[in-house]
């Protein structure tokens, strides 16, 4: 039998045991799943001296038991750190105009909320929203022109929000 069978069958034998025991120490299947890994990677890199082992399962263990306390130690090393850091200022609330025309916008249908958002937000030009969302020029222009008529009767017609001189279809 090859060495790579011998540890396709070690692993065949024990992987089970060694995630529920992982998963002991955890509590999190992620982390266990990962921790295991990680025992079976260093345990094949040194399969040849692992062999000879009377308890190579008692081993993998082993690994698994200090991966999972390094784990830990980050966890905590981790927490200390934004323990000793100020916290970040508040953050100010919306605008009264924000609010607003948040609350417009989903009075919007979903393609024209994604085309002014596209547009006003993330500067998007016609053409790119139209490639984006697989639509034609055409499309997009009327998107957008509906929804800025949808806001503008959400908003009352004259909010300055929303006031613009046409030059932003050809953006």
């Amino acid at each position: 039998m090859t060495a790579a069978e011998e540890f396709d069958d070690f692993y065949r034998d024990t992987s089970r045991r060694l995630a529920r025991y992982a998963y002991g120490l955890t509590g999190d299947p992620g982390d266990a799943q990962d921790l295991v890994q990680e025992a079976y990677a260093r345990a094949w890199q040194r399969w040849r001296r692992l062999a000879d082992y009377e308890d190579r399962e008692a081993w993998l263990r082993l690994v698994v038991n200090r991966l999972s306390a390094d784990r830990w130690r980050r966890l905590g090393v981790r927490r200390a750190r934004a323990a000793a850091e100020p916290p970040p200022p508040p953050s100010p609330p919306p605008s009264e105009d924000a609010v607003l025309l948040i609350r417009a916008m989903r009075t919007l249908p979903l393609a024209h909320r994604r085309a002014l958002a596209l547009h006003y937000l993330l500067d998007r030009s016609v053409a790119e929203i139209a490639h984006e969302t697989g639509s034609s020029v055409g499309t997009v222009k009327s998107w957008l022109s509906r929804g800025r008529a949808g806001l503008a009767a959400a908003l009352g017609g004259d909010h300055p929000a929303f006031v613009t001189n046409g030059a932003d279809d050809a953006h």
